[in-house]
């Protein structure tokens, strides 16, 4: 953590993402006003001292709804790098440690046919199938994002498998599921951390398109995409109804990325090298 800490732009990004938490914990605590109570009479103010994101064109507080909004984002952000990366690990371990014909058909046939389609095609033609809905989008998005670390997970796997100590271990006779679980996966986890942290900001991403078009939380539940669907009407009248949930996802996308970033630098000996570290 002291390393990490010491990259400005690490430092940035955790600060920005303890600061999503709070506000995705305490944020009953933290917003000024009800996110859903509307105010006809003060619809599409500008930022002032009773309202400082402004309201939109409810009357509802901007401030309020962004606040609420990281609520949204962090939850499916995690559960869905969570259950991708859970999928990822299990066929990924499989496909690398057997290799031959169950590596061809979890490689070749299953991940190359969830590649053929773009993720995020996939995960809306899902969503409109299910329903919207805050646990059909992460299922969703969960099906479209396992491929990538499966993949990493199985490169990892066949670079390992064949190691010294991954032998010893064979030739003591412990089984798949010790080899796998104690010997391989220990260290092989520092890339898909970092996998995992960058896919942070894809997950949160995604979560605020699928929003955008109606097919993340239903309303009057607020999320940075649907407040970004509900203001582009009024992107000239009343600006701030964009402006402020634009600028939390790009703030939460841009933290991600620069924690993933400082991980790759020092968990990769080699960067560190070039470095100076």
């Amino acid at each position: 953590m002291r390393v990490l800490l010491r990259n400005r732009l690490a430092a940035i990004g955790i600060a920005l993402v303890c600061l999503f938490v709070v506000f995705a914990l305490f944020a009953p605590w933290v917003a000024p006003s009800d996110p859903a109570q509307l105010n006809l009479a003060a619809r599409l103010e500008g930022p002032s001292h009773a309202h400082w994101f402004g309201t939109d064109e409810l009357g509802r507080d901007v401030l309020s709804r962004v606040v609420y909004g990281a609520r949204i984002s962090m939850l499916v952000g995690t559960s869905v790098v969570a259950f991708s990366l859970l999928l990822g690990l299990i066929f990924g371990s499989i496909a690398g440690y057997y290799g031959g014909r169950v590596d061809r058909f979890f490689n070749v046939i299953v991940m190359n046919a969830f590649l053929s389609f773009p993720g995020i095609l996939l995960a809306i033609a899902f969503v409109a199938f299910l329903g919207p809905g805050i646990f059909n989008l992460i299922l969703a998005l969960s099906i479209g994002g396992w491929v990538g670390y499966a993949r990493l997970v199985r490169a990892q796997v066949l670079a390992v498998r064949e190691r010294e100590f991954i032998e010893a271990a064979r030739a003591l006779g412990a089984s798949d599921w010790r080899v796998i679980t104690l010997h391989i996966l220990p260290n092989i986890i520092q890339p898909v951390i970092v996998q995992a942290a960058i896919g942070m900001a894809g997950a949160v991403l995604a979560e605020a398109t699928m929003s955008f078009l109606g097919l993340g939380v239903p309303p009057p539940t607020a999320s940075w995409g649907s407040m970004l669907n509900d203001g582009r009407s009024h992107l000239f009248d009343a600006p701030h109804q964009v402006l402020f949930p634009a600028a939390a996802v790009m703030l939460a996308v841009l933290s991600f990325n620069f924690i993933g970033d400082a991980l790759r630098d020092y968990l990769d000996p080699r960067s560190r090298i070039e470095a100076g570290l």
